[in-house]
């Protein structure tokens, strides 16, 4: 009798965890990252696979925020340092920044582009709630940024739509 009670109450447990965690995955909307001393938002719906920083092979007479081309998972893909093309690190090679914490995040199948963005670090997911502010972007800021939003601790983080991104005729454009 006690061992079906025990069953009973584990997959109550069970059941009650998994409730939780559909909502908490319903509730993440973007993956956080930080990239050349800035908090930036990509949305889960645009991102695609988070990989360790592997070998890039470099690639002549391209863009210096074109690092080259890596292999991931059996795939060529174009890698691209997020922190350079948003002009926030000096052009040099962006294997002299990477540390412990450095990743590459592809970009979601569904945009038909082969490519990774090379970024500092990773710093969780986040969801609306999390916010207290929306900005309208600056006229300085690439058409792809869409808006910056204020968390509780007053910290600013611009929102990336990849979408975007990958439809600019310069990120497209990787010839030097």
């Amino acid at each position: 009798m006690a061992k079906r009670q025990s069953l009973k109450e584990l997959q109550e447990r069970l059941a009650q965890r998994l409730s939780v965690a559909r909502s908490e995955a319903v509730a993440a909307t973007w993956l956080a990252i930080e990239s050349g001393g800035r908090r930036f938002l990509l949305p889960l719906v645009q991102s695609g696979e988070i990989f360790p920083v592997a070998p890039v092979q470099r690639v002549p007479y391209t863009k210096g925020w074109f690092v080259g081309v890596a292999n991931l998972r059996g795939g060529l893909n174009g890698v691209v340092d997020l922190a350079q093309l948003m002009g926030l690190a000096a052009p040099a090679d962006a294997s002299e920044r990477t540390t412990s914490e450095s990743r590459l995040i592809s970009l979601h199948a569904a945009l038909g582009l082969n490519a990774v963005l090379w970024i500092d670090r990773l710093l969780g997911l986040r969801s609306p709630g999390q916010f207290s502010a929306i900005e309208d972007r600056s006229t300085e800021d690439p058409p792809f940024i869409t808006r910056a939003l204020v968390d509780s601790q007053g910290q600013r983080w611009q929102e990336i739509d990849l979408q975007q991104l990958v439809s600019e005729p310069g990120f497209l454009s990787i010839a030097a």
